[in-house]
């Protein structure tokens, strides 16, 4: 029996997952539209332009990073072509590290762990007679 309510509660998890990325993909196709509608059709950083054949490598993009944020004026969004948009993402990600997790700006310290630290003396302890 509690493999029968697991495979139900499995099925319902799998619905609510399927609802939420319908959810997603309709939000996204009406910003997407929106934006689409109010800016021209050209990459906001590389000035590349595009047509209705190429329009799907023209890519919406949130200045703040939250793709919730979607206000109808359309203030928080930037058409990006994918590389752009790729490398805008890299830069945030990257600045997001250099900052440190907790948002200080103080950087975390790099792994200071070295699995070879020991290795020559180990190394010279075996050819003096070490046990093998």
């Amino acid at each position: 029996m509690k493999a029968k309510s697991s495979s139900a509660g499995g099925s319902q998890l799998d619905q609510i997952v399927a609802a939420a990325r319908r959810n997603r993909e309709q939000r996204e196709r009406d910003y997407r539209e929106q934006a689409l509608k109010l800016y021209p059709w050209i990459c906001g950083r590389c000035a590349r332009e595009f047509n209705r054949l190429n329009l799907h490598e023209l890519t919406v993009h949130h200045r703040d990073h939250n793709h919730d944020n979607n206000p109808p004026d359309g203030s928080n969004w930037e058409l990006l072509c994918l590389y752009c948009h790729d490398n805008e993402h890299q830069r945030h990600e990257e600045a997001h590290l250099q900052a440190g997790a907790d948002g200080s700006g103080n950087r975390q310290s790099a792994a200071t762990h070295n699995p070879f630290a020991n290795l020559k003396a180990l190394l010279d302890s075996g050819k003096n007679g070490g046990s093998r």
